[in-house]
């Protein structure tokens, strides 16, 4: 049991529990609560918010990296799932999901497990950031900007608003400063490659390396901000539903009846 007095900090990632950039998120947060880590046993990157429920799971403690550290057989989902229901003594005032090798912008959110994570936190009912590096930086370039942030988030929690934060920090750690920044579109050389096992049977291996990142000026979003040298931060939201409903009316009144009968 932890000290109530205290906010208590839920940390977690897709990367599994030896993460380097685990134990540096851990690290820093408890310089402002008390703090639970509850990671998947092995790497789970691209299980966005894949949920285990029809497959038992196992959480075993993991005293060689922290006294209230938890590995646990499933995905990210997973972890923060049991974490908040079942291993934490109070639901946590925040989740922290990273630190992650690798920028999570674009439409990388939709397949993040680092993003997945931070995402169950909130449905959870907990204010949750998830944090990424670029892939060839370290994961402390990221602390000073959860420093900034974790006060924050833990001041509003407390008052009763809560957020999903995206966090992107290029190598040379934000040097320009952090912006708030939208979703941009993050490309990549995409590719299915297909390959003979012995037996002479086809497999595939689908996907393909990021293509570099632009540093257009005019761009503000999260792809551009961090190709210019900014770290990017994007609020995200639950709801995704197209912003204007009264089109969709239209188009679904223009639209023939699918319950009418068809000549």
């Amino acid at each position: 049991m932890g000290d109530v007095s205290r906010p208590l900090i839920l940390v977690s990632n897709d990367d599994g529990i030896r993460a380097p950039g685990l134990r540096v998120l851990a690290e820093v947060a408890a310089e402002f609560g008390e703090v639970l880590v509850c990671a998947p046993n092995e790497e789970r990157s691209g299980f966005s918010h894949a949920i285990s429920l029809r497959s038992s799971l196992r959480s075993e403690r993991a005293p060689e990296f922290g006294e209230r550290w938890y590995a646990v057989s499933g995905t990210p989902v997973d972890c923060v799932y049991l974490a908040c229901l079942h291993l934490c003594e109070r639901l946590p005032d925040l989740v922290l999901s990273g630190v992650n090798p690798g920028y999570n912008l674009g439409a990388d959110v939709f397949y993040s497990g680092t993003v997945g994570a931070a995402r169950e936190g909130l449905l959870r009912g907990s204010s949750s950031l998830a944090v990424s590096v670029q892939a060839d930086a370290k994961p402390e370039v990221a602390l000073p900007f959860v420093r900034q942030l974790v006060p924050r988030l833990l001041a509003e929690a407390k008052a009763g608003t809560r957020h999903l934060l995206n966090l992107n920090v290029p190598r040379e750690g934000g040097t320009k400063g952090l912006r708030a920044a939208r979703l941009g579109h993050r490309r990549y050389r995409d590719q299915v490659a297909e390959r003979e096992d012995l037996a002479g049977r086809s497999y595939f291996w689908i996907g393909g390396p990021p293509a570099p990142i632009s540093g257009d000026p005019d761009d503000e979003s999260d792809t551009g901000l961090v190709g210019q040298g900014y770290a990017a931060l994007t609020p995200l939201e639950i709801d995704i539903t197209a912003p204007d409903l009264g089109d969709w009316a239209a188009w679904i009144s223009s639209s023939s009846d699918p319950s009418a009968p068809q000549d």
